[in-house]
């Protein structure tokens, strides 16, 4: 694959060149005209550029099967909120939109090129803080790359992914106007951002960084390569980094679901809670992000965007309210067995079941107007899910005793209970419960889904079989609102039927399926990109 020299100004306003009136105006931002940057202070600087200011949030989390139907007769929606919904190729915009989240994460990558390309002008990393910062710069540009292929591509597998389209990896600053762009293969891409992770790695550290939660500090690093190799089929990789970033003590680094349970728990208290979730102090919250985005809207109480929710029924049977392996939602006295419950929204035309995550925050532009934008502050890597992560990785390798450690950990975090599971007790749980839209009608659900990932794994009602099934379960739970579902469901192919629900909260129908082999789980890229040139992702 031919790497791509791409520049913000060429991915994120060259593909746009339909919408400029003249060729001035795109002139006025090709790189040549950028500041030249000499020193540590302003490569640092540069580097707070090199994360994408829009979230791909919105879109995986209400595209995957954590969101239903609440109603017909719910005015709550809107174009864009019923297509993302629908997995239809976007037309319509918002600040949550793929256009948005492609563009700003090419300008992040550009960023990134720019310090890597002012650090080698500078006589190269001859300095710590020079070493750090080329570390982070690779970081930010594989991760960038990293969520652009998973999210426009086909999930990578062995089978396919030499054939399948990728995205353009770019690697240098361009300076040509109108240079031509190949997608490459999602192999390609993988082998890419495998080199620059691989590269950055021994150079990654803390030192210069004034706020390390805000930047790819190193346990972060250890995430993302647990993450990425994890998706890379490497299984023993993924058991590496994940060690390196959990070290001897994994609990110490788990979200604190006790203290949370300490904090008052009506709504009174769950914009205090909220905030404590996406804390840059806590040990669990290893890379956090803002945005623009309405995420802390849509996955709050309230009546905006709620057509498509999380919805009672959903949280009864197959995610938080459900009976899991640890039984019911709530004990003999009818008190969660969470540490923080599930919060119940029930009203006309809302239907919402949801653990308090991200708060809505708003931007004031201009006080007179009280005008803005909404802003989210996203957790892009925890350690709560580096260990689920590693718990999937070592069921892939069959070290099932050390996979049920891990799963135990992470329920006796967040469980008032401290439990813990044998493979046995895993297996007998999972193989008590019937799959997913078996029923004749194929609109019931419960914890356990079809599973059918590119990679072999054993049977249905295996011990590994059953193992994936609470891993897929417990991360569920541990990432609901986060947007980290769709992976999952592209990773192993997880079919997705749309209920619409009547009036009792139950499904009453079924609008559409999205079977293991959809085009559409390859997200479209953006509209203008396709007409600038670029392939579009097959569609039947």
């Amino acid at each position: 694959m031919k790497r791509i020299n791409i520049s913000a100004s060429v991915i994120a306003l060259s593909l746009l060149t339909l919408q400029f009136s003249s060729c001035n105006d795109f002139l006025d931002t090709m790189p040549d005209n950028r500041a030249e940057i000499d020193s540590e202070l302003k490569v640092k600087t540069l580097l707070t550029s090199a994360y994408p200011t829009n979230s791909y949030v919105f879109i995986t989390e209400v595209m995957s099967d954590n969101v239903d139907d609440t109603g017909e007769e719910s005015p709550y929606t809107d174009r864009f909120f019923d297509e993302v919904y629908a997995w239809k190729d976007l037309t319509e915009t918002n600040n949550d939109d793929t256009e948005r989240f492609w563009n700003a994460s090419y300008r992040a990558i550009a960023a990134a090129n720019h310090a890597l390309e002012a650090i080698d002008k500078m006589g190269g990393p001859r300095t710590s803080t020079l070493r750090e910062c080329k570390g982070e710069a690779l970081l930010c540009r594989a991760y960038n790359h990293f969520m652009l292929v998973n999210i426009f591509c086909k999930n990578y597998n062995a089978t396919t992914s030499t054939k399948d389209l990728g995205i353009p990896y770019a690697t240098k600053s361009e300076t040509s106007l109108f240079p031509k762009y190949d997608r490459g293969t999602v192999a390609e891409d993988y082998k890419l951002i495998e080199k620059d992770l691989l590269e950055a790695l021994p150079l990654v550290g803390d030192a210069h960084l004034s706020v390390p939660k805000y930047h790819f500090n190193t346990q972060a690093a250890y995430a993302f390569a647990c993450r990425f190799y994890l998706y890379y089929e490497q299984w023993d990789k993924a058991i590496e980094y994940a060690n390196l970033c959990l070290g001897s003590n994994p609990q110490s680094m788990l979200r604190d679901w006790e203290h949370v349970g300490s904090m008052p728990q009506g709504d009174a208290g769950r914009q205090a809670i909220e905030e404590h979730y996406i804390s840059a102090d806590l040990n669990c919250n290893l890379l956090l992000a803002t945005s623009y985005s309405s995420i802390g809207l849509v996955f709050n109480p309230y009546y905006a965007y709620s057509r498509y929710a999380h919805s009672s029924y959903l949280a009864e049977n197959e995610t938080g309210n459900a009976k899991n392996i640890w039984g019911e939602s709530v004990d003999a006295h009818g008190k969660s067995v969470y540490y923080s419950r599930m919060a119940k929204y029930s009203a006309t035309n809302l239907d919402m079941t949801i653990f308090w995550k991200y708060p809505a925050l708003f931007e004031i532009t201009d006080p007179i107007a009280q005008v803005g934008f909404r802003r989210a502050v996203n957790t892009l890597f925890t350690a709560d899910e580096c260990l689920l992560n590693r718990a999937e990785a070592y069921t892939m390798k069959k070290e099932y005793d050390k996979a049920a450690a891990d799963l135990s950990m992470w329920a006796a975090n967040i469980l008032k209970d401290d439990p813990t599971y044998t493979p046995n007790d895993i297996m007998t749980f999972y193989n008590s419960v019937g799959y997913s839209y078996d029923d004749t009608d194929k609109k019931k659900s419960t914890v356990k889904k079809h599973l059918h990932p590119s990679f072999t794994i054993d049977a249905e009602r295996s011990q590994q079989e059953t193992m994936l099934q609470c891993v897929l379960g417990f991360r569920r739970i541990e990432t609901l609102h986060g947007g980290m579902r769709w992976f999952d469901i592209k990773r192993y192919g997880i079919e997705i039927p749309r209920r619409l629900l009547n009036e009792s909260g139950q499904p009453s129908k079924i609008t559409d399926l999205l079977t293991k082999d959809d085009e559409r789980r390859a997200i479209q890229i953006p509209m203008k990109v396709i007409q600038a040139g670029l392939t579009p992702n097959p569609r039947k």
